[in-house]
């Protein structure tokens, strides 16, 4: 299945540049290290906005947990990065509960731990 509304998904800025792509944070930095392997900075976390979007869009989701929040889904797919490196990501999308559109909970490398 696709994701449920993925053309109008949501990313929050401060996800991608205080999280996913900073270098001090004390879970996302482990992050950061992979997103940076792949040519995304914190200068250009637009790229890595729209790359994450596009990911959601060309790749199958499956069902996650459903929580008092609203339900999660997963999408395993390839992501390439601005430098040419590709590598499998898993991307965490919500759809809260009233909306009809994702947004974006986490990325991270490869399949769940």
């Amino acid at each position: 299945m696709k994701l449920p509304g993925a053309d109008r998904s949501v990313v929050d800025s401060q996800k991608i540049r205080e999280y996913l792509l900073s270098d001090t944070h004390p879970v996302g930095r482990f992050k950061a290290f992979f997103f940076k392997s792949l040519g995304y900075s914190a200068q250009n976390w637009q790229t890595l906005d729209q790359d994450l979007r596009r990911h959601a869009r060309e790749h199958e989701a499956t069902l996650g947990d459903v929580n008092p929040f609203g339900q999660k889904y997963e999408i395993l797919g390839k992501l390439t990065g601005p430098a040419g490196n590709s590598a499998e990501v898993t991307a965490v999308w919500i759809i809260l509960r009233g909306e009809n559109f994702p947004r974006l909970v986490t990325a991270f490398p490869g399949n769940k731990p």
